[in-house]
């Protein structure tokens, strides 16, 4: 799988690093969402900036995964949306309702922290 996930502390990283297949998409979803139970996580960090494209299948599981941290207790971030990505998602009008969006994994860690 092209995304590692880490422990640091009471988070998750999940590091993307490259084009995700919808069955690699769910499985991430999925290894999130275990990972938040099994570690007692407060927050969740995914990395996207190696991603030149977020499809809509992609945004919804993203949002799958905040909105569902959320109502553990957990918070998700997700880091490193490349602009011209931002702005094709902005055109198609995709969102990541329920997550928190930063610039860089150091932004990300800090919203987590304050």
């Amino acid at each position: 799988m092209p995304v590692s996930i880490l422990k640091q502390g009471p988070y998750l990283i999940a590091s993307v690093q490259s084009a995700l297949t919808d069955t690699e998409v769910i499985d991430l979803r999925d290894s999130l969402l275990a990972g938040v139970a099994k570690h007692r996580s407060r927050g969740v960090i995914v990395d996207v900036a190696a991603l030149d494209i977020i499809d809509s299948f992609v945004a919804r599981s993203l949002t799958t995964v905040a909105r569902t941290n959320r109502l553990r207790g957990a918070r998700t971030v997700v880091v490193g949306i490349q602009p011209e990505v931002a702005m094709a998602m902005s055109q198609f009008g995709l969102r990541l309702d329920e997550a928190y969006t930063a610039l860089d994994l150091e932004a990300g860690i800090q919203l987590l922290t304050h």
